[in-house]
């Protein structure tokens, strides 16, 4: 069986930018963007699948402004066939229901057989539209996939849990999150950046794919982390118990 498979990723903040927090806001005017990390392994592990003669298509998506064509576009230039950007207002946020709503509706229109993506984005750790698109399409889902085997018209799929790995295995079409070890991507030569350019990349909306992108949360306030209060000697254990007891511990 020859698989088309459908790659939903994200731009978020790069993961070595140090976050700031100004007026109860993640401040990201001017730093540095890229892929999210689990996205990145979920397209190397679609294009895996095509080199092995697994998948005869990939492609990618992505949901967001119109600097999400610069994620596509790496996207493409690791191997990615084409790429299809669903454009949202700059600054406008995009929950995960809505985001699981919106590959839905892409999905419907592309008939993969393999949707494969990131088991969560660095910028909010939800962990939530891998699980709620496989919930919305009725499609059996593998999430944490470290290890990926077509044979087929299933999938197996080793994933991790607490207690160490398990193995599942489903029919496709499916829906898979990508964990960290799954594999080490690969980097875009120039080469394949420029040819990246030529690449088709289609633009839709949500009103197009008549989805509501409304806001059912709301963020009220960030805040950083409380600075760590230093640490301070103490002379013996007789002394250590009188601040314990003044501070209120013991």
């Amino acid at each position: 069986m020859s698989l088309r498979v459908l790659v939903p990723i994200k731009r978020v903040v790069d993961y070595a930018v140090k976050i700031r927090v100004a007026n109860g806001k993640v401040d990201t005017a001017n730093a540095k963007h890229s892929m999210n990390p689990f996205d990145e392994i979920a397209i190397e592990e679609a294009v895996r699948l095509k080199d092995k003669k697994h998948a005869k298509e990939v492609i990618a998506l992505s949901i967001g402004a119109a600097k999400s064509q610069d994620v596509l576009r790496t996207a493409l230039a690791m191997g990615a066939d084409r790429a299809v950007h669903v454009e949202i207002k700059d600054g406008e946020e995009v929950q995960p229901l809505q985001v699981a709503k919106l590959i839905k509706a892409v999905a419907e229109k592309e008939q993969p057989n393999l949707v494969l993506l990131g088991k969560q984005a660095i910028d909010d750790d939800s962990s939530q539209t891998g699980q709620m698109l496989a919930g919305l399409l009725n499609w059996p889902q593998a999430t944490f996939a470290s290890k990926v085997e077509v044979q087929g018209e299933k999938v197996t799929v080793t994933r991790e849990v607490d207690g160490g790995l398990e193995t599942v295995s489903a029919p496709l079409p499916a829906v898979i999150t990508a964990d960290l070890r799954l594999n080490e991507p690969r980097f875009a030569t120039l080469p394949n950046i420029m040819k990246a350019k030529k690449k088709p990349l289609q633009k839709l909306t949500p009103e197009e794919l008549k989805v509501s992108i409304q806001q059912t949360i709301e963020t009220i306030k960030v805040e950083e982390p409380a600075k760590r209060v230093g640490g301070a000697k103490v002379a013996d254990v007789d002394e250590l118990i009188s601040k314990l007891r003044a501070e209120g511990v013991i």
